[in-house]
């Protein structure tokens, strides 16, 4: 049967039911408004699906099987099997659990949910194509739009997705067998967090990365432990590569990669980097160099809307697009692309609309990368700190230190926390080592809520805990940590 053409209307059309347009569309069933949330492949979007909780539940997974390997040190002796399959049951059952609850969560608020494609025709009205053949299309009016389509894998010359041994994060997310050897093209962060997973699985890992270091973006203080652990693992590292081709010599591929003219010194050393093309025989080849905007297919021109020259929606601290009754969150509208900011940029869109004051402050916002170990970070750096016009007071406290991290056998790492000198208030911090993803949340709420060294120094926190770590940082900064030597 084919549907035919009606014409339907909305206070709130949300497009994309990923983190961001989920969690708006929910808020503002809350707020008691009419809702339609349009999805066209899964609800929960990439973050869900297809990458921070199947990535995470894998990262989980071998780590448990990697340090029950690995605890000779605490009288354990295992030598675990890994069951490839069953691993992938269990996240797909993570992963099946949480969509389903979106969904559910979205029906309990009043929000009505429509499979399809979304294309706007003008800027109060979308065509909405249903997928399946004879399924037709419908047309919907809307007061308010929020666009939250999200992001996909970049891909490079020469190396698609459609090819079998070139993988996305998705596909290596789902592969149904761990591949001997792979090359990793991109040392950011879902490279390493995907590089480490397949090392503790046994494949044989090389990173190739275009600039000197891995995890761009970071000091070097805190992606050292990174690298460093790394390279226990096994991972080879190759610093001022571009890939460039791939081919089948016989069996598996052999990957080439191509010296960057200018490229800065292997590894952030002062050693030069190789001079010579590389020829990589592997299973697999993994590029993961970003991540673009989902914009192209939504006809923003029609509505007016307007994008970067990488397709992002520009969008101001309320997320409102230049068309004013029309919003843009979570990835499509640029960095940070992480879910939890375009979370809260959802929430944001959902109360404006629903006529509440709301606005997003991005200090506060919490960065994470879940390598091995794990690095966090919130608000500003020393140097953006001192760049802004502070005078800075910083202070650290190692994990060695930590009784608690010592009892877990992982006690790379530190916190540091870097305050204005004056007043003390907290301006920042970042964290390597154990549990960092867990601990910056204590300095995020110090940041959000004008918290100052004396505050999170005089907060007695429990022991054994990592989060006396945190305590003991803004001690030290203070000139009277206990367990450490003050600077």
């Amino acid at each position: 049967m084919v549907v035919g053409d009606v014409t339907t209307g909305t206070d709130v059309l949300i497009i994309g039911a990923g983190p961001a347009g989920y969690v708006a569309a929910i808020r503002a069933g809350q707020l008691d408004l009419d809702v339609t949330l349009v999805e066209k492949d899964a609800y929960g979007g990439t973050c869900l699906n297809y990458g921070c909780i199947p990535s995470k539940a894998l990262i989980t997974a071998t780590d448990v099987a990697h340090e029950a390997a690995t605890a000779e040190e605490m009288g354990i002796h295992a030598d675990p099997a890994i069951d490839l399959a069953g691993m992938m049951d269990w996240k797909d059952g993570v992963v099946d659990q949480l969509t389903s609850g979106v969904e559910k969560l979205c029906k309990a608020n009043q929000v009505n949910l429509l499979e399809g494609t979304a294309r706007f025709a003008d800027e109060n009205t979308v065509r909405v194509s249903h997928s399946g053949e004879g399924q037709g299309s419908e047309t919907l009016e809307f007061e308010n739009a929020i666009v939250a389509t999200g992001s996909r894998p970049i891909s490079i010359p020469d190396f698609s997705f459609d090819d079998e041994p070139v993988l996305n994060s998705r596909q290596a997310l789902a592969l149904d067998s761990v591949p001997d050897s792979m090359v990793v093209v991109g040392g950011g962060y879902i490279g390493m967090e995907l590089a480490s997973v397949f090392a503790k699985l046994g494949t044989d890992v090389t990173v190739v990365e275009m600039l000197d270091s891995i995890l761009p973006g970071y000091d070097d203080d805190l992606t050292r432990p990174v690298k460093q652990r790394a390279e226990a693992l096994g991972i080879d590292f190759h610093f001022g590569y571009t890939a460039s081709e791939w081919y089948e010599p016989g069996h598996g591929i052999r990957v080439v990669a191509e010296p960057v003219d200018g490229a800065a010194a292997n590894g952030g050393s002062t050693e030069a980097i190789e001079a010579e093309r590389l020829e990589l025989d592997v299973e697999n080849v993994l590029v993961a160099v970003g991540r673009s905007p989902v914009s192209e297919t939504l006809d923003l021109e029609k509505a007016g809307i307007e994008t970067d020259d990488r397709g992002f929606i520009e969008t101001d601290s309320r997320a409102r697009t230049n068309v004013d009754h029309i919003f843009a969150v979570g990835d499509v509208a640029g960095e940070p692309m992480l879910a939890h900011k375009g979370s809260a940029e959802g929430k944001v869109a959902a109360e404006l609309i629903a006529g509440e004051p709301a606005a997003l402050d991005h200090q506060a916002i919490p960065a994470v990368v879940f390598t091995d170990p794990e690095i966090a970070t919130v608000g500003m750096t020393e140097s953006e700190a001192e760049e802004a016009g502070f005078e800075t007071v910083t202070g650290q406290f190692p994990f060695q230190a930590s009784g608690r991290a010592l009892t877990t056998g992982d006690s790379e790492g530190f916190v540091k926390i870097v305050a204005d000198d004056e007043d003390g208030y907290v301006l920042g911090a970042s964290i390597v080592g154990p549990e960092a993803s867990e601990l910056i949340a204590e300095l995020g709420l110090a940041i959000e809520l004008g918290a100052t060294l004396e505050d999170v120094a005089a907060t007695v926190h429990a022991h054994p805990t990592l989060s006396e770590s945190v305590m003991e940082a803004a001690e030290n900064a203070l000139g009277h940590a206990i367990h450490t030597l003050n600077r």
